[in-house]
């Protein structure tokens, strides 16, 4: 397998992505096409000894995470997103990886790789920690302004990437709202919930408040871009805040410093099931290509998680059975 990763993508390229791609190819097994303009690239990869299944594509320009994202897509048609993609477009590549500018990364797979046919938008999709495991979340920022119809296949398009690449049997698919009842939301949420009683490919539970999806009470959670968007970030912040306070509020008791220690295993284990860099990368589903986009902020173990993430996709076939179900 030939996964192909943007090396100027993120606040830390490249060295961050070096390291995540030597990771990569060292822990799965898979040879990475690492795109950027090699001189910089082959610098950064003398660090490393095994770098044998690492192969290096030169692109000249690199779109940096301040740019407008469509306008430097158009600007620089050869950035290491858009040549990374080619790659995957002409068969020499099975998936891109970037952890650079995200709507520079959609606005490149839109114009080199286009939508499935019959899919409406593309949905970003992430994996979001819950009480007793894990639930998907689509759209998280690729549409902020969305219409019921794109709402309606982002469900079956999580649907079916919770079936088959995440593996969960019968996947329950919500809608985020702010009430359980059937006439609680905006007119989008509204009219979105009708539609997702009417489609018989997926098990729509109805509408879901935050509280149920930190509870584990639904497995796909479907909203619009801007409030997904909102949702994963807030819950992001939250998570770092209560993390900060505990450890200010130990440093101050003695006792309770003490009773971390013993409980050390514990808490390094809570940290590692709500650390997004477990999650690696959140893929794009709707485009004609398996595209996956990683934080900004992500370091090599994080990189390294996003390729494994763009494995996952491949070895599932997830392109051609999303393209399969939404075109039939």
């Amino acid at each position: 397998m030939r996964i192909v990763l943007d090396g100027m993508g993120g606040d830390h390229a490249p060295e961050v992505t070096v390291a995540g791609a030597v990771q990569a190819a060292r822990d799965f097994g898979v040879h990475i096409l690492l795109v950027g303009p090699e001189p910089l690239l082959r610098e950064e990869l003398k660090k490393y000894e095994d770098t044998s299944r690492i192969t290096l594509v030169h692109a000249a320009d690199w779109i940096r995470m301040d740019e407008h994202p469509a306008a430097a897509v158009r600007a620089k048609p050869q950035n290491s997103m858009s040549v990374g993609m080619q790659l995957v477009k002409q068969g020499e590549g099975d998936a891109f990886v970037t952890c650079g500018n995200t709507g520079a990364a959609l606005a490149a797979a839109l114009f080199t790789l286009g939508r499935i046919r019959g899919v409406k938008r593309p949905a970003l999709t992430t994996l979001f920690p819950t009480l007793d495991g894990q639930a998907l979340v689509l759209d998280i920022g690729a549409n902020a302004d969305c219409k019921p119809l794109y709402l309606q296949q982002f469900a079956r398009m999580g649907d079916l990437y919770a079936r088959h690449v995440l593996e969960w049997s019968d996947p329950r698919v919500g809608l985020l709202s702010i009430g359980e009842e059937a006439g609680k939301g905006n007119t989008l949420v509204q009219e979105a919930f009708s539609l997702l009683q009417e489609t018989e490919a997926i098990h729509f539970v109805g509408n879901v408040e935050p509280k149920e999806v930190v509870q584990g009470q639904v497995d796909v959670v479907v909203t619009d871009g801007f409030t997904g968007n909102v949702f994963i970030k807030t819950a992001e912040a939250t998570g770092t805040l209560l993390l900060d306070v505990l450890k200010e509020e130990v440093k101050k008791r003695p006792v309770a410093a003490a009773a971390m220690l013993l409980a050390k295993s514990a808490f390094k284990a809570t940290m590692r099931r709500l650390d997004p860099r477990e999650f690696g990368g959140a893929p794009l589903l709707g485009v004609n290509g398996v595209v996956i986009i990683g934080h900004g902020r992500s370091d090599a173990y994080a990189v390294r998680n996003a390729v494994r993430t763009g494995i996952q996709a491949v070895e599932a076939r997830i392109v051609e059975r999303l393209t399969h179900a939404l075109m039939s």
